[in-house]
């Protein structure tokens, strides 16, 4: 019975996508557009589900909005979800978006990306008296769902490594300051955020010694890319702007995290975790 309530709530939930986006596709202005947006919470990059506060990427595009007279909806439905409603054309737009992803459903088209609004920086997240105990160290690896672990491919193809997908990041930390896994793989700004809302699940150490990278969010379309040149221009042209709703939802640059984190870690460039 369990499985079979879980399939009807995710037909229910389809289905109200399907219904929301027609409606949507059907009654906006002409320069009114609709960005589809993963419906995870994702603080303080994005929180499309938020009636109020919708997190960084979701600022600077109502900057943009403000600046260039477009109108913008966010429609947040499942991450699978949202290159299937791009195809259709019933979403013009997707936050947040990656051509590194190479997402098979669009991968093929004629895609247009954005310049990246914001580059965030993934960690993993070990238990303090685990730090640097190596990759070998690894062997069950926790994941939101809907996230690719490039930087874990090897290790996962190799079957060294065995992945724990979670519905959140509250569920992964927990997991993981109860053992039930060896490392999280989370943008660090994210688990910080949970880790200040929730002081009392544990603590954690991002740990350099263990894959980590930069990954940029960008937006994407198939039918307008004369609004991503738009936006483009906006993002170089008005950088005080961008630093300003940056430093609002307290992202540091990539490159000075890691230098602060090295400082605390007592770490060298030598010892720090490379592909090759």
């Amino acid at each position: 019975m369990k499985r079979f309530g879980n399939s009807t709530h995710r037909f229910i939930q389809t289905i109200s996508i399907i219904l929301c986006v027609s409606f949507f596709s059907s009654t906006i202005k002409a320069d009114t557009y609709i960005v589809g947006a993963q419906n995870i919470e994702y603080s303080p990059y994005y929180n499309f589900s938020s009636p109020h506060e919708k997190g960084l990427g979701w600022a600077i595009l109502e900057a943009f909005s403000k600046h260039s007279g477009h109108q913008f909806i966010y429609l947040s439905m499942p991450v699978k979800r949202l290159q299937i409603e791009l195809k259709k054309g019933n979403v013009d737009f997707v936050f947040p978006d990656n051509p590194r992803w190479n997402d098979p459903i669009t991968y093929s088209v004629d895609k247009a990306y954005s310049l990246p609004l914001v580059d965030t920086f993934a960690v993993t997240l070990v238990k303090p008296e685990n730090k640097g105990k190596g990759i070998g160290f690894v062997s069950h690896l926790i994941i939101p769902d809907g996230f690719t672990p490039a930087k874990w491919k090897k290790q996962i193809s190799e079957n060294t490594v065995n992945v724990i997908g979670v519905n959140s990041v509250y569920e992964g930390l927990s997991l993981l300051n109860k053992e039930k896994a060896n490392a999280m793989d989370i943008e660090y700004n994210v688990a910080q955020r949970i880790l200040r809302r929730y002081p009392n699940i544990g603590e954690f150490t991002a740990d350099l010694t263990l894959p980590y990278n930069t990954v940029s969010f960008s937006v994407s379309t198939l039918k307008h890319p004369d609004i991503i040149h738009e936006l483009n221009a906006f993002l170089n042209s008005n950088s005080k702007t961008i630093d300003e709703i940056k430093n609002k939802y307290g992202i540091e640059e990539t490159k000075q995290l890691t230098l602060r984190l090295m400082k605390q870690q007592g770490l060298t460039k030598n010892v720090l975790w490379s592909a090759m």
